[in-house]
């Protein structure tokens, strides 16, 4: 099934993201939670690497792995950071050898320690090249792209964002995955101002359930994510860890019911390769089968 196929019909799609592992043990844990996430009815899986592509070897793995798991499709993320066109091509080339069926086209963060991106000598500026170059020569993958709520940080205003997600669309994206978010208002503000520019692909809601606040700081910071007061308050009632996991949950599961009750086309959960969490947020709520 291609990627804009799941996301044709009246069922809103279920994914989730995971990270490749550091080690044999980690390996292990991902399969085990792969195989509990599978209960949740997801249509697909994405897989990150790591900051500059440190991880590119180990992501194809988790790509492997999972595709023979579970059967279903699965996305590897791709940066432009540090690469020339000709390594992306080859990147790609070994993501279809494995099995990967999509990929999440993204510019990449600059290098740590680094304020700006740069592109290297023969490399690609821009994440709409990127869709650019997977369409003309990988046209059988899907391509997601990345879609900010709360503006991308690098992005001198809304505008300017928005107008760069619809560069990345018109270039051939098939769906927007959305950056976390905390507040549900900020999501369909969002969506608003994306139909009044012409953007008409489906987006898909990030969520990411948090199971402590000092997490839930860290990458509020990271990404430029608003913490609201209805998750901040409970959260810091108390430091111990079932308080924090309740809440946390409890949070991302009422975000989760009004977006499925207003009808968005899917939740993409970012489940840091646990998947606790996740089926914790689902108990009681009506998902819908694997897409």
């Amino acid at each position: 099934m291609s990627l804009a196929q799941h996301f044709q019909s009246d069922s809103p799609v279920i994914s989730f993201e995971l990270f490749p592992p550091k080690t044999e043990k980690g390996f292990k844990t991902l399969e085990k939670n792969v195989q509990q996430l599978l209960e949740l009815n997801p249509a697909f899986f994405t897989c990150t690497y790591g900051a500059g592509g440190s991880s590119q070897a180990a992501t194809l793995d988790v790509v492997s792995k999972v595709k023979k798991m579970t059967g279903l499709p699965i996305a590897s993320h791709l940066t432009c950071v540090g690469s020339t066109v000709s390594e992306l091509v080859d990147y790609l080339n070994r993501a279809v050898d494995v099995g990967c069926d999509y990929i999440v086209a993204l510019r990449g963060d600059p290098p740590k320690g680094e304020d700006s991106f740069t592109a290297v000598e023969g490399g690609l500026r821009y994440a709409n090249e990127l869709v650019d170059l997977i369409k003309d020569k990988f046209p059988s993958l899907g391509i997601i792209v990345a879609g900010y709520p709360e503006v991308h940080q690098e992005a001198p205003d809304a505008q300017t964002d928005l107008l760069n997600l619809k560069r990345k669309v018109d270039a051939g994206a098939d769906i927007i995955v959305t950056q976390l978010f905390y507040d549900n208002a900020d999501y369909f503000a969002f969506v608003d101002q994306c139909h009044d520019i012409g953007i008409e692909i489906p987006i898909v809601p990030g969520i990411l359930p948090v199971t402590n606040f000092a997490q839930a700081e860290r990458i509020a910071k990271l990404c430029k994510a608003r913490i609201p007061d209805e998750l901040r308050d409970p959260m810091l009632q108390s430091d111990a860890p079932e308080h924090q996991f309740e809440v946390g949950v409890d949070h991302a599961r009422r975000q989760s019911i009004e977006l499925l009750d207003r009808g968005v086309p899917g939740i993409h959960y970012y489940v840091l390769n646990k998947s606790e969490a996740a089926k914790a947020l689902m108990e009681g709520m009506s998902m819908p089968a694997g897409g």
